[in-house]
């Protein structure tokens, strides 16, 4: 009698793809929920994805523009990294160590710590409060983990 043996997952560049994205929105909704339990700007600070929605139109935008382009802006980042996230997992296992915290405190490092900051769109890291800081590693944290495990479980289910 033969033991069953687990058939090797054949890797695929769109299945990888399609679950890290899925993986990437469920997540933007956790960490939009996680910010809400522990917000990085409590002083009135102006969210980076307003900044950037203003910076793209070239001009300042009503209140209700800016909010819907923001809210645009933060879902498609959210989604586009999980996508990233999940082509690089698909081909890189070892990326997704720590259960996708790792990825979680690089993409803050690369956001929040570079990015941004050299943007225009938030203060540079030592300018940062400790919350903001805190709060921001904290939250792409949750959102890192809820990435890989959505990711493998849809990944699971593609085949």
């Amino acid at each position: 009698m033969k033991r069953s043996q687990k058939k090797p997952v054949t890797k695929s560049l769109a299945k990888g793809l399609l679950a890290g994205l899925i993986g990437g929105l469920v997540a933007t909704a956790a960490k939009s929920f996680a910010e809400k339990i522990y917000p990085p700007r409590t002083h009135g600070e102006p969210e980076p994805f307003a900044l950037l929605a203003e910076k793209l139109a070239g001009h300042e935008l009503a209140a209700a523009q800016k909010e819907i382009a923001a809210e645009r802006l933060h879902w498609g980042f959210g989604a586009l990294t999980g996508a990233a996230y999940g082509a690089l997992a698909e081909y890189y296992p070892q990326s997704t160590a720590k259960d996708g915290a790792g990825f979680g405190m690089a993409l803050t490092s690369l956001t929040h710590g570079t990015a941004l900051p050299a943007l225009g769109l938030s203060a540079a890291p030592e300018d940062q409060t400790t919350r903001e800081r805190t709060s921001e590693m904290a939250t792409y944290v949750v959102y890192g983990m809820v990435t890989e495990t959505v990711r493998r479980v849809v990944r699971k289910m593609l085949g």
